[in-house]
């Protein structure tokens, strides 16, 4: 559009005002700033408002503060969130459910320091490459400091667990070798960068390396990419697609062979065309030590955002000079599988936050079931029904404020509970649960022994009840 005079009244909308001094002297005189928005249509002006309103009710940051899940201090920093017991519990929940399912694909737990020299960060390439995202090394004297002789904080998992890969020699026998561990990791991103949970300075990555023969890579692969799709399915994370990020061959930014990264890259190839999966490339999107495949997720405010991860790795084994005995009794070097299906614990809350406008599925809600009692008279019988939940692994809690029933429930519906109990004289006598859901509505007196069962079933199928 080249002139003013062709934008359409009807789809321009000022959206604020504010001073601003000339180029910033507050000696200068004062300037009136205006902010507006431009459309070609009135309908795409509503869209716009639509989705900013729409994005303002979803922010996980308002919602977090008002659901009592995370805060950030001052005192603590920016970027390092704070977890009280409800965002806690969230936390602990999405890290048991993956536990699980781990378990079941033999996975082997593992856990390691928060800091390491900064030897280990040479040998791996990060503190040559990624120096400027990681923490200042501490060093105890300045001469150590020169010498590069101190501590980093961890930007990454993997050097940690190749360490205990290479603590004993392996036998082919022993492969894949698949450790994983809730590792937090520090990263030192600019002030202007951080947003909520979406971009921290302190995160925790649901972190995996698999070391496998190059006979096993493509089935461990594609074993890894089905463990990714059942998080998104358990999650009701359906909207995503896939993309294959390689290196940017012209750039310097990588370590390694040529041949390494092209035999990375088809593996990763390979792997999204049996599985029949959409794909892109991003080029230039690599780690750079290796290839990725990449899940790039669209929220309810069609914004994307990367969640899993799997990448494929023949630099790191040959830079820390990896081996196992294959079965003709030769050394020969193991590939890498990383991995991490959720991508960060903080990032996949705060996208979750949003994407259920903070209305968790039952399975997953910091308080599933309260209890709410007419009068003072029933708070016995609600403690009893309460603990007998709580036995059951659900996560019920009895409402002991003495507010009138209209409040009790106003405040729970506040608080996004997904099952809402009322137990009055009626629901005593009859051993029973007036049950009221977010899902469903009011669902009218159940017997309290029939409760138990569906909320457990439900819960452990992450289902509704």
């Amino acid at each position: 559009m080249e002139n003013t005079a062709d934008l359409n009244p009807d789809a321009i909308e000022l959206e604020s005002v504010a001073g601003a001094y000339w180029r910033g002297d507050e000696t200068k005189a004062q300037l009136q700033r205006i902010y507006g928005t431009a459309w070609e249509t009135p309908e795409q002006l509503a869209e716009y408002k639509r989705r900013k309103e729409e994005a303002i009710r979803r922010d996980h940051r308002k919602l977090g503060k008002e659901l009592g899940l995370f805060i950030f201090s001052d005192q603590v920093g920016p970027g390092l969130p704070l977890w009280t017991p409800k965002g806690t519990v969230l936390r602990s929940t999405l890290e048991d459910f993956l536990k699980q399912e781990q378990l079941k694909r033999g996975y082997l737990p593992v856990v390691t320091p928060h800091i390491a020299r900064v030897d280990l960060f040479k040998t791996s390439g990060h503190w040559q490459k990624y120096q400027e995202d990681m923490f200042p090394m501490m060093a105890e004297d300045e001469e150590a400091k020169q010498h590069e002789q101190g501590f980093v904080m961890k930007p990454m998992n993997c050097p940690f667990h190749i360490q205990i890969y290479k603590s004993e020699l392996r036998s082919y026998r022993e492969l894949p070798m698949r450790l994983a561990e809730f590792g937090t990791v520090y990263r030192y991103e600019q002030s202007g960068e951080l947003g909520g949970l979406t971009r921290v300075r302190g995160f925790t990555v649901d972190d995996s390396h698999l070391f496998v023969t190059p006979e096993q890579l493509d089935s461990e692969f594609l074993n890894v990419v089905d463990l990714v799709l059942a998080v998104f399915k358990s999650l009701q994370l359906q909207n995503f697609k896939a993309r294959l990020s390689f290196r940017d061959s012209s750039s310097d930014k990588y370590i390694g062979s040529d041949e390494a990264w092209d035999k990375a890259q088809a593996a990763i190839r390979r792997a999204v065309e049996t599985l029949g999966m959409n794909y892109f490339e991003g080029i230039g999107e690599a780690a750079f030590y290796g290839p990725k495949l990449d899940f790039i997720f669209q929220d309810a405010l069609e914004r994307e955002w990367q969640l899993g991860t799997v990448q494929v790795d023949y630099n790191l084994p040959e830079r820390f000079e990896l081996e196992y005995v294959a079965e003709n009794g030769s050394r020969q070097r193991p590939v890498m599988i990383h991995r991490a299906p959720f991508g960060s614990l903080e990032r996949l809350i705060g996208i979750l936050i949003e994407e259920y406008a903070g209305d968790f599925p039952l399975w997953l809600a910091p308080v599933q079931v309260r209890l709410l009692p007419v009068g003072e008279e029933q708070l016995p019988f609600v403690k009893q029904v309460a603990a007998q939940l709580q036995g059951l692994g659900i996560r019920a809690e009895a409402d002991t404020s003495n507010e009138r029933l209209g409040k009790l429930i106003r405040n729970a519906e506040k608080d996004k509970i997904p099952v809402m109990a009322v137990v009055g004289t009626k629901e005593v006598e009859a051993n029973a649960l007036s049950i009221r859901t977010r899902a469903a509505g009011e669902l009218g007196a159940i017997p309290v022994p029939e409760v138990l069962n569906r909320l457990k079933t439900a819960n452990e199928n992450h289902g509704n009840f």
